[in-house]
């Protein structure tokens, strides 16, 4: 899927948001029902994000101005009791992310198995730049096997602190694999 000059998405042009995202799902193929049989919210990208330092593949990332000071105040905490947490990945378009699951398309993934690890465009929480997936240095990135660090540990007991909480547990009602690593803010409930 080429990029295009469209308009962001949900903001302007002549069309809504949502007839925007159900066009993309077709061109995917994802399933007409999928909001609802997922029980996923539609998320609409923020009018202002802030640059946050760079994520572990070098690239700057970008966050909500408000999940970007409860981030760096979180990683500082964890920094505090000896814990390395680093970014991964934070904001993604809606465009970005029809474009990640085109280029899976295209290798041959079927959109049933794509969507069991990737939300579908318009319904991911990265949309809504308050998303992050975490790291630290004893594990692979994007890995279940994080589930087993120090700092997811430290994570289950202190993120909620500072207003994030772990999206997708286990056997979770969305459907999504399970994924230790990604972690919401959730705007007003931090310290």
């Amino acid at each position: 899927m080429a990029a295009n000059n469209e308009q962001p998405f949900g903001r302007g042009g002549e069309q809504t948001l949502s007839d925007r995202i159900a066009r993309l799902h077709r061109q995917l193929g994802i399933p007409s029902d999928y909001a609802r049989v997922h029980q996923l919210d539609l998320q609409t990208e923020p009018d202002e994000l802030a640059e946050t330092e760079p994520d572990c593949f070098g690239r700057i990332q970008r966050l909500t101005p408000e999940a970007l000071l409860a981030w760096q105040g979180m990683k500082a905490a964890a920094a505090e009791a000896g814990v390395k947490l680093f970014l991964v990945s934070a904001f993604r378009s809606i465009a970005y992310q029809g474009e990640l699951l085109a280029r899976k398309l295209a290798k041959g993934q079927t959109i049933a198995a794509i969507l069991e690890v990737n939300a579908a465009p318009g319904y991911s929480e990265h949309h809504s730049g308050c998303a992050i997936d975490i790291g630290t240095a004893d594990s692979p990135v994007l890995e279940e096997i994080f589930e087993t660090t120090v700092a997811f540990a430290w994570l289950q007991q202190h993120a909620g602190d500072f207003g994030f909480r772990m999206s997708y547990p286990r056997d979770n009602c969305h459907q999504l694999t399970y994924e230790p690593w990604h972690w919401c803010y959730q705007s007003g409930n931090s310290r």
